[in-house]
């Protein structure tokens, strides 16, 4: 039985999605740090969505390159599911900084596969207020608050099946 459950987003950048091997890798790691994948999603970003999911970087020097590489081609986005899912999933992406990340967490997936500060392989929500919104942004029809009340049982109890082929946990009913 799982203790203490949270959700959290976790988007793979574009340049790393366009790497099946390196796709496939990232995916493992996710099952391996025993995360639950409760939605899975491959989408091309719109610049709309870009804009309004890194408004908090608008005024950056990074904002343009950004919002340009996560636009750049389809992302693989997740709300994943563990304890304290949040912590665990930024501890497995390692340090924003891929050169910090590749010297101190080389096995991290931003040690492994970051490029630079901007392409640097994923992103993980940084609280329980950023999951809120982010899954908001790029899962509308997903409400969180029926997801605990309804399904997180399930994922608890472990009572789901994984689909390979979609990269997702179903619960069995």
């Amino acid at each position: 039985m799982m203790k203490n459950l949270e959700l959290t987003l976790a988007i793979i950048k574009p340049h790393l999605v366009k790497n099946p091997v390196a796709l496939n890798a990232v995916r493992k790691k996710i099952l391996d740090a025993n995360f639950k994948v409760v939605k899975s999603k491959r989408r091309k970003l719109t610049l709309d969505n870009a804009e309004i999911f890194y408004q908090e970087h608008a005024n950056k020097f990074f904002y343009n390159r950004l919002v340009t590489s996560m636009t750049s081609g389809p992302s693989e986005t997740y709300v994943l599911a563990r304890e304290n899912a949040i912590q665990h999933w930024r501890q497995l992406m390692g340090p924003t900084k891929v050169y910090k990340a590749q010297f101190d967490q080389p096995y991290s997936i931003r040690g492994q596969f970051g490029l630079s500060d901007t392409r640097n392989a994923a992103h993980g929500a940084d609280s329980p207020k950023s999951v809120e919104r982010e899954i908001g942004i790029l899962f509308p029809e997903f409400n969180i608050d029926m997801w605990f009340n309804n399904d997180r049982k399930y994922y608890e109890n472990d009572d789901l099946v994984f689909d390979d082929e979609n990269f997702v946990h179903r619960v069995i009913h």
